[in-house]
């Protein structure tokens, strides 16, 4: 089937996992009031769905060993992964609070409506940006789907400072390493010019080292981390996934890699910079 083909009602519950409800996609317009699937739906549906997957023995493991377990999905936008989670997880359980932060007014708005509207009880709205945001003391999962640029730094930061026992990132777009990579030439050792001499280039290996320096500091706070494909590419250009489950307290050995890294590539990014201070990210 081509990614941008529509799925009519007859053939949407393929696309769907198996306690996933028709009547909650419709009322958040994932589906038509028909019950069909368009081709741009059925991407965000992919990508939502697929990271649901990904992250259930995380939800299943919150669940086991914690009386009232706190999810949190962060930079939300219109919740659609919060309601899906809600749906299969929460729903059934008498107890547990799903917590979803966004900075736009009127997707916070329409959420909080939408919510009522399914009686969604446990769900919490919380208005504002990802990094400035009033979480619970503790949370056991943080989720952030496609948080642009650095603010899947500021999700990072988030989890770590309220211990979340997991934490799943899926990053969008990625400038901050890039300008930094331009701007620490001069000091960068000459062998590793080549890898970001040309501005293409500097992107993507910006974008890249992003996500591997935001790996060795989860693991420096003692996560066990998973890095991985989130869909398939037809649905998503910006398809990495990094799984951490904490462990430890910290681990030592990701530490002393992460400051070499950080050292050899003239870089600090946001996520260095608030967690570990100004003076020893790029000590």
């Amino acid at each position: 089937m081509k990614a941008r083909e529509k799925i009519d009602s007859r053939r949407v519950r393929a696309e769907l996992l198996p306690e996933q409800s028709p009547e909650l996609l419709k009322t958040l317009h994932l589906l038509t009031r028909e019950g069909d699937l368009n081709a741009d739906a059925r991407r965000k549906l992919k990508q939502v769905n697929h990271l649901v997957g990904l992250v259930q023995p995380a939800l299943d493991d919150v669940f086991e060993r914690f009386p009232a377990p706190v999810v949190v999905d962060v930079g939300s936008g219109n919740s659609y992964l919060g309601f899906v989670l809600y749906e299969l997880f929460f729903a059934k359980r008498e107890a547990g609070e799903l917590v979803s932060v966004e900075s736009r007014a009127d997707l916070v708005k329409r959420s909080k409506e939408r919510a009522a509207q399914l009686g969604y009880g446990r769900m919490r709205f919380v208005e504002a940006a990802i990094d400035g945001a009033e979480l619970p003391e503790r949370v056991h999962l943080l989720t952030a789907l496609h948080a642009c640029d650095t603010a899947t730094d500021d999700a990072l930061v988030q989890a770590v400072r309220h211990k979340a026992d997991h934490v799943a990132l899926v990053p969008c777009c990625q400038a901050e390493v890039a300008q930094q990579l331009k701007d620490a030439r001069s000091t960068v050792r000459p062998e590793l010019l080549a890898l970001f001499a040309h501005a293409w280039h500097r992107r993507e290996f910006g974008s890249h080292l992003t996500n591997v320096v935001r790996a060795l500091l989860l693991e420096s706070f003692g996560y066990q981390v998973t890095v991985t494909e989130l869909a398939g590419w037809e649905h998503s250009l910006k398809n990495e996934l990094i799984l951490g489950r904490r462990v430890h307290k910290e681990n030592r050995e990701a530490r002393a890699r992460l400051d070499q890294l950080l050292q050899s590539t003239g870089v600090s990014p946001k996520a260095v910079r608030v967690l570990l201070g100004e003076g020893q990210a790029t000590a």
